[in-house]
């Protein structure tokens, strides 16, 4: 017999839909079987019923041009292409971070401190992180010298897991150390929520998967983010 955790954790395999299904319902456009991020939010979608997608892929795609479905591959009509296969590690965090954070970290709260954000990310990591991605969860920040130049957050959230994302470091500024600490920030503030952390990596991201491997996540399963364009 399956354990609650178990089958909690089950819905990782299909972490945009039980997110939209759960503490993120209010940021979802619904089609049939099908939940997506209103696009402001996020370019992510999931179904139930990969093989009945079609119809809603091409609803969404009128909102928004570029975006992914995660999770098993979805059926796509003429005027959307399919354009790749994103096959990322989902990896799970079942224990909390032991070392001491040393670096001041602030809580990204302000337009401000969101359009550095956003700028941030959108340097490292184009085509994850829409305007209003950052009020998704909790995001948080290292400056230097009154530059955002570290960042880390929260995006998919379930009732039992929070996806962290966003894991960024300007590129005159790696090697730090930043990132891990955020990382131990973020997890730390995930589990006070009683919930467990996951992320998703791309599976030839080696140097990040070592790096969340000395952080204690293990990886969980591969899972594709199939990315769709309109024509």
């Amino acid at each position: 017999m399956k354990t609650n955790f178990e089958t909690e954790e089950k819905k990782l395999d299909n972490p945009v839909w039980n997110s939209l299904n759960e503490t993120h319902r209010n940021f979802s456009v619904v089609y049939q079987d099908a939940k997506f991020y209103k696009p402001e939010y996020g370019p992510f979608g999931g179904f139930i019923m990969p093989e009945n997608s079609s119809d809603s892929i091409g609803k969404y795609a009128d909102l928004i041009d570029n975006f992914y479905v995660v999770g098993k591959k979805p059926e796509c009509k003429s005027k959307v292409t399919l354009n790749k296969n994103l096959v990322c590690d989902q990896m799970i965090l079942k224990k909390p971070i032991l070392f001491d954070v040393n670096e001041q970290i602030v809580e990204l709260k302000s337009d401000i401190q969101k359009k550095e954000l956003f700028d941030l990310v959108s340097l490292v990591q184009p085509g994850y992180f829409n305007s209003k991605t950052a009020d998704l969860g909790k995001y948080y920040g290292i400056y230097k010298n009154d530059q955002l130049v570290s960042v880390t957050g929260e995006r998919m959230k379930m009732n039992k897991f929070t996806e962290v994302s966003a894991v960024v470091t300007h590129p005159q500024h790696t090697g730090k150390g930043y990132a891990r600490q955020l990382i131990k920030h973020a997890t730390q503030h995930i589990f006070g929520e009683n919930k467990t952390p996951y992320l998703h990596v791309a599976e030839t991201n080696i140097g990040a998967i070592k790096l969340y491997e000395k952080l204690g996540f293990t990886n969980r399963r591969k899972i594709s983010f199939w990315n769709l364009v309109l024509n």
